[in-house]
């Protein structure tokens, strides 16, 4: 048997190199291929190329979690420039945004099943759907090896256990290249920063003002638990860096010696497509209730305004509400909005802001002071809304008032995305980071 080896061996050789170079001239060549046609349609286009072309070998990407769309659109970006990724993801519970493997719990969509976990969790603190999560994880973990780079979305990506996700992180870095984290979403260190009052506002705000919403609070406040201080503390040691995705997340990790700069959240602007708003009738307003996350959207203070406006105005706005629906519902159900309103507490943009934005919608939430000076805003490309119902009202009764400005906050709001969200030029930041520290 060994002399059978042996005397294969040399002609696997040849082979190999003959292999090698096949791929290494198909990349050649597909780069050549996009380099001549962007020289010839865009001269932009043509220099993000010509940064890139030496890139001739297609990355392997792991991207594990989801909580936003930003890992589907950062997947589609990395897509378009050639390279090869795969995307791990829970859905995010009732959202379920797509992946290319989902580790979901099944036990949880079960009626009866969920029932019998909840009841089990409530008598024992044992939580059955983040351990069948886990038991997936673990599951196709051999198969998730020899990437070039792995970023999770958040250092909770899958919200499991945080020593299962400890243990689940351990095997997965061991077995790849590269890791970085992307700083969205809640996390330790954002937490314990909102938490000091250092913000003028923060999600934090309506627990602070109101001690009843204990429960409501303790998927916040859980971030500054050991067990979580512990999970913070071993990602942030692993990962080669930490990737703002916006103000909100870069403002607490400014001076953290594993930071980058701020990469703004993709937005596939070939997939949204531009649909400037016209008013032939009342102005349709649109809000998403999301219960998991009711307080921290502001939704208490959103009601209370959309209801005064619906009593002053009732011959000239339309309120459209929806209530915990899967993305691709929440998209169509606010369509035909002319306005959007999407969160009080933050001076960035959220993913959903974003998209609305993308396809022309007007849209209030944060847009603070640091928002138009780190972007350099001559005029508002959303409304800014503070998380108090007065400003609320006033906000909309002056949109009301002067429906022109929707359309021009419209314009403009599609241009800003255009400019900084788009999904392939950010798709090259990322790219340009990861290479930087690998």
């Amino acid at each position: 048997m060994a002399l059978n080896k042996a005397l294969k061996f040399p002609y696997i050789i040849p082979l190999l190199l003959n292999k090698m170079a096949s791929i290494l001239l198909k990349s050649i060549l597909h780069y050549f291929f996009l380099f001549i046609i962007s020289f010839k349609t865009n001269f932009d286009s043509f220099m993000l190329y010509l940064s890139f072309i030496y890139i001739f070998v297609c990355m392997k990407i792991l991207l594990l979690g989801e909580y936003s769309r930003l890992h589907n659109s950062l997947k589609e970006g990395l897509e378009y420039w050639g390279h090869q990724v795969l995307l791990v993801a829970t859905g995010d519970d009732f959202k379920q945004y797509p992946s290319d493997i989902n580790v979901a719990s099944t036990l949880s969509q079960n009626y009866g099943l969920n029932k019998l976990g909840q009841l089990v969790f409530r008598l024992t603190d044992y939580n059955i759907f983040k351990k069948e999560v886990y038991k997936n994880l673990k599951r196709i973990t051999p198969d998730l090896k020899d990437f070039d780079v792995v970023q999770l979305i958040n250092e909770d990506a899958f919200g499991i256990y945080p020593n299962d996700e400890i243990k689940f992180y351990r095997q997965i870095f061991g077995q790849n290249k590269a890791a970085f984290l992307s700083a969205c979403g809640e996390d330790h260190h954002i937490i314990d920063y909102y938490n000091t009052g250092k913000m003028r506002y923060s999600i934090l705000n309506p627990f602070k003002e109101n001690a009843a919403l204990k429960k409501e609070a303790f998927f916040s406040y859980k971030y500054l638990t050991p067990a979580y201080k512990k999970l913070h503390d071993y990602v942030v040691e692993k990962v080669q860096a930490i990737i703002p995705s916006d103000l909100d997340y870069a403002i607490p990790y400014w001076h953290h010696s594993k930071a980058t700069n701020l990469i703004p959240n993709p937005v596939n602007t070939d997939r949204i497509l531009y649909n400037p708003p016209v008013i032939t009738d009342k102005i349709n307003i649109f809000f998403g209730i999301n219960r998991l996350s009711y307080y921290k959207k502001g939704s208490h203070i959103i009601l209370k305004a959309l209801k005064i406006i619906e009593t002053d105005y009732p011959d000239k706005v339309q309120i459209i509400l929806a209530e915990n629906l899967p993305y691709a519902s929440y998209i169509q159900k606010y369509n035909d909005a002319h306005i959007l309103i999407d969160q009080l507490y933050s001076y960035d943009q959220g993913y959903n802001a974003l998209e609305a934005m993308a396809q022309g919608k007007c849209v209030l939430t944060g847009a603070e002071l640091e928002f138009e000076d780190y972007y350099h805003l001559v005029a508002p490309v959303a409304v800014n809304v503070l998380p108090n119902v007065d400003d609320l009202v006033a906000k909309l009764t002056d949109l009301i008032a002067h429906p022109e400005k929707i359309l021009a906050l419209s314009k403009r709001a599609r241009k800003f995305i255009e400019q900084h969200h788009n999904y392939k030029t950010v798709a090259q930041q990322y790219l340009k980071i990861w290479q930087e520290y690998t």
